[in-house]
């Protein structure tokens, strides 16, 4: 029986899993399928309709979750799901099993990734071996970084999503004191990923009071989730409350990702993954994100030597969860 490693991207929205060889490493997904997260009652219902009919010998697996990893188990964010390792493992016959937080996945990816699986969104001077952070805006937002070590770049988590947004424009200052009202923490993630793009619009439509049209009105009603066709109809132009949404959006995001280049003085670069941005490359490689990114006051010189990149990767995150694993098999 052949032998492969199992490999997945837990997501609030959707759950990505695949299988690779052990010869070919982590360079290629063999067989890939993608599940809605909050069709399924846990990890292991998916991984059982996954495996199936397939008649490998599974000899480990990584899987990278969009939720803290607090000892073995991970609550995932936006899902009621727990995912327990032990139980992972016992499920999956007692091989060795690797949980991730999905922005130390994606990070993983990073050094991997090949030439034509990202792309320069403003160029800059990346010094080898410096720091670089991962900003991904998905379901919700999340953050992670890769430090040198001497020898190999080592991801790192964080949760810096959920840190205090902060305003940069008079609008975004009443944006706070909307969502102020409404939460008792606004963070970055509730105004700059999926879920934000929503509170965006509601934000633009009620306090702003932007026109929303009868066409539009009738297809968010129907929609499981408004963002996609938020973002689509503003790539398209129209209608000019989806325009304004992903303009701020936008904003917020360049913001955003100067206060982590910044943090971790991100001299190897910045990188943007999760679901979003490369679906909306015209407006990221627009004026608003380089304009967020580059308004820091006395460091706006600085951040100017910073590349940004768009990781394109269909599947950063489970390829990244295959690199962790298949790089730590003993």
């Amino acid at each position: 029986m052949d032998e492969r490693y199992l490999a997945g991207d837990i997501g609030g929205t959707k759950t990505r899993l695949a299988l690779f060889s052990h010869v070919n490493g982590a360079c290629e997904a063999l067989e890939k399928e993608t599940f809605r997260s909050q069709e399924y009652e846990s990890l292991e219902a998916i991984i059982q309709v996954y495996l199936r009919e397939k008649q490998y010998q599974i000899t480990g697996a990584s899987f990278g979750v969009a939720g803290p990893i607090i000892g073995d188990k991970a609550r995932v964010t936006n899902l009621h799901w727990v995912v327990d390792k032990d139980s992972l493992q016992e499920y999956l016959g007692g091989v060795k099993v690797h949980l991730l937080n999905d922005l130390h996945a994606i990070s993983s990816a990073v050094p991997n990734l090949q030439p034509d699986e990202f792309e320069e969104l403003i160029p800059g001077e990346a010094i080898a071996q410096g720091a670089i952070g991962v900003i991904a805006p998905g379901t919700g937002l999340g953050e992670g970084f890769l430090i040198w070590d001497g020898e190999h770049y080592q991801p790192h988590p964080s949760e810096g999503g959920h840190t205090s947004f902060g305003p940069e424009t008079s609008l975004q200052l009443e944006l706070l004191n909307h969502m102020d009202d409404i939460y008792n923490h606004v963070s970055y993630e509730r105004v700059c990923s999926g879920l934000g793009i929503a509170n965006l619009y509601n934000f633009l439509k009620e306090v702003k009071g932007l026109d929303e049209p009868d066409w539009l009105h009738e297809h968010l009603q129907e929609a499981q989730d408004p963002t996609p066709i938020i973002a689509e109809v503003a790539l398209k132009g129209e209608a000019e409350i989806c325009v304004q949404t992903m303009d701020l959006f936008v904003s917020i995001l360049g913001s955003e990702a100067g206060n982590l280049a910044l943090t971790l003085l991100a001299t190897g670069g910045i990188y943007l993954a999760g679901g979003i941005p490369r679906r909306i490359m015209p407006l990221v490689r627009g004026d608003l994100f380089k304009q967020g990114f580059l308004d820091k006051g006395r460091f706006a010189g600085m951040l100017t030597r910073v590349p940004v990149y768009v990781i394109t990767h269909p599947h950063a995150g489970v390829f990244g969860a295959a690199c962790h694993g298949l790089q730590n098999l003993s």
